[in-house]
Formats: C-alpha cells, sequence, structure tokens
C-alpha cells in the first residue's frame, strides 16, 4: 500500500484540523509515494521501537506522541530524537503522528477509555469552539453507580498493565454516576468536570495541589500518562488492519518505573 493513502485513512477520521494549534501531528519523516507492507503501532517513538521496526521489516511507525514536536535543529545523532530520525531515514522507515487529533476525536483517546469502563452516551468535555463533535475529554454515565472504591478498583481492572499504580483521592458523595476523562495530561479541566456534574474524574500527571484542592469535592483517579493512551495502538490497529499488516510494539512502554515492593534477598 502506498503511504499517501495510508494516510489518508487516518486523516480521513482523524484529520489534522482536529489537532491544538501548538501541536505537530501528521507525516513526521518519509516519502508520501513510498510502498508500506507493514506498519508498527506504538505511542512513543524510541530507539527501541525503531528498532523493532527495523526487525519487523515495518517500513512505517506510527505514534500517538510526535517524535517532533518542537524542532529539530541539527541532526548529530547526539539525542535520542536525533537517533531516531536518522535510523529511520537510513532504513527507510515513515514516521506519521497523531497527537491531539486523536485526543480531540469524540471516539479518541478518552472516548475509547469510556467504552473501555462501560460508560455510555458520552460526550465532549471542552468542546471545540470551532467544530462540532470535537474537542478534549468526554463525560458520561455508568450504566450503575459504583462506590468510590469499588469504581477505583474497576478502573485499575481495565488498565491493569506493567503494574502501574494509581493514585486517587476522595469526593464528595460515595456513589460515582457521572465520569469526566481526558486522557493525558488533563488536571487543568477538573474544575470543568466538576462543573458538569461529575462525581469523577479521570486523568494523567495531577500536581499535589491539585489534588488536594480535589479532595471532598470530586473524585479523582491520576493514572500513569501512558498508560491513559495507550489504547490509541487499538484504535490504529482497527483503522488499518484491513488494509495493511500491522504489529502492536512490544518494546512500546512507559518510561516512568514505580517502586511496587522490596524483595527479601536471597540467602
Amino acid at each position: 500500500m502506498i503511504l499517501k493513502d495510508i494516510v489518508h485513512i487516518i486523516e480521513s477520521v482523524v484529520p489534522l484540523s482536529f489537532q491544538e494549534e501548538w501541536d505537530n501531528s501528521g507525516l513526521q519523516v518519509g516519502n508520501r509515494n513510498a510502498e508500506v507492507k507493514a506498519a508498527l503501532l506504538t505511542v512513543d517513538v524510541t530507539e527501541s521501537v525503531v528498532n523493532e521496526a527495523i526487525l519487523l521489516g515495518c517500513k512505517l511507525i506510527i505514534s500517538h506522541h510526535p517524535l517532533l514536536f518542537r524542532g529539530l535543529k541539527h541532526l548529530t545523532g547526539s539525542t535520542s530524537q536525533e537517533r531516531c530520525v536518522e535510523k529511520a531515514l537510513r532504513h527507510n522507515i515513515a514516521i506519521y503522528s497523531a497527537h491531539t487529533s486523536m485526543d480531540n476525536y469524540l471516539h479518541g483517546v478518552s472516548g475509547r477509555i469510556a467504552e473501555k469502563l462501560g460508560i455510555t452516551d458520552y460526550r465532549i468535555l471542552i468542546p471545540s469552539v470551532v467544530q462540532n463533535e470535537v474537542g478534549l475529554g468526554v463525560i458520561g454515565d455508568l450504566p450503575v453507580a459504583m462506590s468510590q472504591d469499588s469504581f477505583v478498583a474497576h478502573v485499575a481492572k481495565v488498565f491493569a498493565t506493567n503494574n502501574t499504580p494509581l493514585r486517587w483521592v476522595e469526593g464528595k458523595d460515595d456513589q460515582i454516576s457521572k465520569v469526566a476523562i481526558c486522557g493525558g495530561a488533563g488536571s487543568e479541566f477538573m474544575e470543568l468536570a466538576i462543573a458538569q456534574g461529575a462525581d469523577a474524574y479521570l486523568s494523567a500527571d495531577f500536581k499535589y495541589h491539585e489534588l488536594q484542592s480535589a479532595c471532598q469535592r470530586i473524585t479523582i483517579v491520576d493514572m500513569d500518562h501512558w498508560v491513559s493512551e495507550h489504547f490509541t495502538r487499538e484504535i490504529f490497529d482497527e483503522l488499518l488492519s484491513p488494509h495493511v499488516k500491522t504489529y502492536i510494539a512490544r518494546t512500546d512502554e512507559s518510561p516512568v518505573r514505580y517502586f511496587l515492593e522490596m524483595k527479601s534477598p536471597e540467602i
């Protein structure tokens, strides 16, 4: 399949017009007329992911986070980003990223979390001022109300990956019915979730004082950033697997490590 046709499939669902003005979604590296027989799907483009693409014979990497975000001023191999670009070019591997274009899609990052949690009739939490059904986050209802403890356990079960713990704070009510979600860093939208009547808000990268301010106001579930967005690979797979061979990157994982328990030394 030709790369430009794959790009067309992606952008027919999450066009670049969906992205935030500060973002850099789209084709990062590669010739639009190149032939692609297989694509590697990932959240992040790392040196390990590029090496995996080489081993699998993938001529395309599709990521959520852009490899090229704040610009590349030189190409000397002195940073991981530069080495990824160099190796991709050397092996004729294209790189495409759908970042906030996927974040702003109703059934994208946050919508997929809602579906995984069984939340129904969800809608955009922070609507775009220029396009209908486009915007960040979603808000919707659980089929049956759950206690805070049960709800957090439910989230933990759905996102059970890499032994990643959740942080959470208690809201004002023990029962959770309406849930707001923003995959990735969305702590700034907590007040909007409260204003729209959410009993709980799921997002990532909360600061301590933000969590403190939520106490007895709204249940907050603070997730690992990568974990909150790793379902994007499923979305890419569903879009593209009917057209081209796809692989979900085995080496793609959160760079954050968590200390879970002290193991007794072997004697």
